[in-house]
């Protein structure tokens, strides 16, 4: 019940306090929680049969390549839902000497090093969004500022750089992935 306990602890920090705080998606937050849960429950479980580690890692793999495979997540959604099964995994299964400081160490690398990346590449970040524009004579390289210029006016968002996907010159209109900071 202490490790269990401990693990929740972690998985709160990990999913409330770092990645809600900075990609605000309340939908993947029981997800995540539960799934932490339930791998470190199973592993427990597991560490009490002759089984072997990689094998049952393999299986918690399997589970969520089935699970979130029909979901169009982010990379980074991803990551965290890696990086709750390991911490589940970890907390469940590691003997680090010594037992709780251990624990704490190997624990707090992982929520220190998310938070630092959440701090330091959020600020880099651009978002991009898929759009439909039609003022084809603006996508010259020369006119690059005024096309910026237009993109945010038009979306209302600080447009800093722009992509072209596809142009269709008989509809007048060309599909764009504009990048923005949020």
């Amino acid at each position: 019940m202490i490790r269990f306990i401990f693990n929740l602890i972690v998985m709160f920090i990990l999913i409330r306090l770092i990645y809600y705080r900075y990609e605000k998606k309340e939908e993947y937050v029981f997800s995540f929680f539960m799934v932490g849960i339930i791998i470190f429950l199973l592993t427990s479980l597991l560490g009490t049969v002759d089984i072997q580690l990689g094998m049952a890692l393999g299986l918690f793999a399997i589970f969520a390549i089935l699970r979130f495979r029909t979901v169009n997540y982010t990379a980074k959604d991803m990551t965290y839902v890696f990086t709750v099964i390991g911490v589940s995994v970890v907390n469940s299964l590691a003997n680090i000497p010594p037992p709780v400081l251990g624990a704490l160490v190997v624990n707090s690398i992982i929520l220190i090093s998310a938070f630092l990346l959440e701090l330091f590449l959020k600020k880099k970040a651009l978002t991009p969004v898929i759009l439909v524009y039609n003022k084809l004579q603006l996508l010259t390289p020369d006119l690059r500022k005024e096309l910026l210029q237009d993109l945010s006016v038009q979306t209302g968002l600080k447009v800093e750089r722009v992509r072209l996907r596809k142009i269709d010159i008989a509809r007048s209109n060309a599909e764009l992935e504009v990048f923005f900071r949020e």
